[in-house]
């Protein structure tokens, strides 16, 4: 009686252990991946949930996503962590190239770029682009019936309620930084913002809460993306809301996304890279981030027919001339 006993035990010992070690390796190989970006990308509404369930399904892995108020907020993050604590970081963009490459921070990838479509010419290996768009004022047309036809005219129409980021915590804001600094010549940069100032309703740290109070009639104008009407067209079957196109031309915004070298799981990164670049990945990205695709693909009639303004190119400003123009625009609001 105790020897059968004894067996049953053994075998019931055995199972467990082979249950436990089923379990462990299973645990063991399931990596982690840690992505920064910032929140609008991650929230329900965003493209984030729907490319983390795609990417999982393919990966066998667990990818993390850490949301942010803004690209700024994100990369001056990553900074102060000096790279240690994310694998991914998606939100950057073009205004911010040059300070991200001067941190030393970012590894190159291994990812197929051949497939890229876009206005300008991309050569860099270490920073993705995963979507693009125009930085524009947006305007309800059944309210407002005589936009502005240039940058100069907005700054100077005291008629006009508007809202802007904070330079200093978004992407957004950092793009009229750098389109207030084209189209003005330095010596009269100071006073435009001055007079910009004086018919601006608030300066947000970021981009949902500004478009937000734009949407709750505000303003007259906010500063978005030539692409944000499609948003109410597709998902409100709205077509009253307009980007004004100025005559100066408008800046282009390119959004990146880049492996960190101190990444534990550096081909898993470059795993989620080259995802991001499929037409499943760009068609998700451009309905939800409400973004241009950085590929040839088919997205939804809405955006077969968009037609982008004029373009006004510009160099990306490295991290001195972005602070130097950030100080220009303190002391101008501060007066």
């Amino acid at each position: 009686m105790f020897a059968l006993n004894a067996k049953k035990f053994n075998r019931i010992l055995l199972s467990s252990a082979l249950l436990f070690s089923a379990a462990f390796a299973f645990g063991a190989t399931k990596p982690s991946l840690t992505v920064y970006s910032y929140d609008s990308f991650t929230s329900d509404w965003g493209p984030g949930p729907k490319l983390k369930h795609a990417f999982e399904a393919q990966c066998q892995c667990e990818l993390k996503f850490v949301p942010f108020e803004d690209g700024v907020t994100m990369l001056n993050r990553l900074y102060l962590e000096k790279g240690g604590k994310a694998d991914v970081l998606v939100g950057l963009d073009n205004n911010q190239l040059a300070g991200a490459r001067q941190s030393g921070l970012f590894a190159e990838n291994n990812v197929d770029l051949s497939r890229l479509a876009l206005p300008i010419e991309w050569t860099d290996r270490t920073f993705m682009p995963y979507d693009y768009g125009q930085y524009a004022f947006i305007y309800d047309q059944e309210k407002l019936t005589n936009p502005p036809q240039s940058l100069t005219e907005l700054v100077a129409r005291q008629d006009l309620k508007v809202i802007y980021q904070d330079p200093r915590t978004s992407t957004v804001g950092r793009g009229l930084l750098a389109w207030i600094n084209a189209v003005y010549p330095q010596d009269q940069v100071a006073d435009a913002w001055q007079n910009l100032a004086k018919h601006t309703v608030t300066v947000g740290k970021g981009w949902s809460e500004t478009y937000g109070a734009f949407l709750k009639d505000e303003a007259d104008m906010v500063l978005s993306y030539n692409t944000s009407p499609l948003y109410h067209q597709i998902h409100e079957q709205k077509s009253h809301y307009a980007a004004a196109e100025f005559s100066e031309g408008h800046i282009v915004q390119i959004e990146l996304a880049a492996k960190l070298k101190k990444s534990a799981q550096p081909e898993l990164a470059d795993q989620f890279l080259a995802f991001l670049l499929t037409p499943e990945a760009q068609q998700t990205i451009a309905l939800h981030n409400i973004m241009l695709p950085v590929i040839k693909t088919d997205v939804e009639p809405h955006f077969d027919r968009f037609q982008a303004a004029k373009t006004l190119a510009i160099p990306f400003p490295n991290r001195e001339e972005s602070k130097a123009q950030i100080q220009v625009w303190q002391q101008a609001l501060s007066r």
